[in-house]
């Protein structure tokens, strides 16, 4: 009999998404490799997903992360919302063996509220585990409800009592490469939500430092087009230039900006960010946190693009520093090290990204899922 696995991607954005989307793009991810290994996939997402599986829940029709960043007393709901059909479902009698979960912190809470009411749980934890320490220093899952970490790296600065829980370290997979035509240019890449934690301000610093062009690509405060965002804004939407994204963005990056050298194209996705990614000289990593699982990255090392950015979160472990990027701290090296890229080799970027595949991220976790059902029969 065929393994049937709820996914829940949460309600924030659809699978695949259509520009960034780092958690849904891992899901676009996995889906496919699953279902080609046998296993029935129900996946829990908002309406506007277009990603093949074998059933559907859509507690929201429509993805809510415009909304994420909005005051906690106008959005406490909506996670919880997409839970409530969630709940409803395996109530009415929907059938699975386990939930595979991706929805920060409600997940879990929820499902180990339902106790044998719900499906054994394994969570994948993408965010900075920091963040959450009053939950995970008291969160007991009691067998039922258990974790996945990204990264080593993750897991180390996770409170020892969620560490108790984690069954397993899963690398992020690049995925697939779409077969577009790319022709090599010049400019250095961000390929990153606009935030603080990104460093976009330093990136157009480094490469203005470098001489190197510069294009960012991503969204603010989940708007991927520029034209709308400037609209917008010009309609002084109180709720949008509030966003924390949005005034970082435009007091901190948008006046290093002159659209042309030093550019934002807005979010990307498909053939739109395959080509961008390909024609780029480097990818620019100049991030201030540390970042769990940087699907970016592995995503420009598997196509042959070099890495640069700061060794902070799961970068060091991902780049091999004078093998497939550089690494460093401060700004003026990482404007040094713009200028050594002709020593890496693309093919070597390549090699060093070949681990990190979707058949051996669906191997690893088919393997957790059977651990957690042996240990909840």
């Amino acid at each position: 009999m065929r393994m049937r696995v709820l996914v829940n991607a949460g309600p924030w954005l659809p699978v695949p998404p259509s520009g960034y989307g780092g958690i849904e793009t891992v899901i676009a991810t996995l889906i496919p490799e699953l279902r080609r290994a046998g296993v029935h996939i129900t996946l829990a997402t908002v309406g506007t997903s277009t990603i093949e599986a074998d059933d559907y829940l859509h507690p929201l029709a429509e993805p809510q992360f415009t909304s994420i960043a909005r005051p906690y007393n106008q959005v406490s709901g909506i996670a919880h919302a997409h839970m409530q059909g969630i709940v409803q479902a395996i109530y009415d009698g929907g059938s699975w063996d386990l939930v595979h979960d991706h929805l920060e912190v409600v997940g879990p809470a929820i499902f180990a509220a339902m106790g044998t009411a719900a499906p054994p749980v394994l969570q994948t934890l993408h965010w900075d585990l920091a963040k959450h320490a009053t939950f995970y220093e008291s969160f007991d899952g009691r067998g039922r409800v258990r974790f996945a970490a990204v990264s080593q790296s993750q897991l180390d600065r996770a409170p020892q009592a969620l560490r108790n829980q984690v069954i397993g370290v899963v690398p992020l997979a690049a995925p697939p490469a779409l077969q577009v035509q790319a022709d090599k240019a010049d400019h250095a890449l961000v390929l990153a939500r606009i935030t603080r934690d990104k460093g976009q301000d330093a990136a157009v610093r480094i490469c203005r430092q470098a001489g190197m062009p510069l294009v960012l690509a991503g969204p603010v405060a989940g708007i991927d087009d520029p034209a709308e965002l400037d609209r917008r804004l010009a309609a002084s939407d109180a709720q949008l230039t509030s966003h924390p994204g949005v005034i970082y963005f435009q007091d901190e990056v948008r006046p290093l900006l002159d659209g042309n050298l030093y550019r934002w194209i807005g979010g990307v996705g498909g053939e739109t960010k395959e080509r961008v990614l390909r024609s780029a000289r480097v990818l620019l990593a100049p991030n201030r946190w540390a970042e769990p699982g940087a699907t970016g990255v592995v995503e420009a090392l598997s196509r042959g693009v070099p890495v640069v950015g700061t060794p902070l979160g799961v970068l060091p472990s991902l780049v091999q520093h004078c093998r497939t990027g550089f690494l460093a701290a401060g700004e003026p090296e990482l404007a040094g090290f713009l200028q050594k890229l002709d020593s890496i080799r693309a093919e070597d970027c390549v090699e060093a990204a070949s681990e990190w595949t979707p058949e051996a991220m669906a191997a690893s976790y088919l393997r957790l899922y059977d651990q957690i059902l042996q240990e909840n029969p």
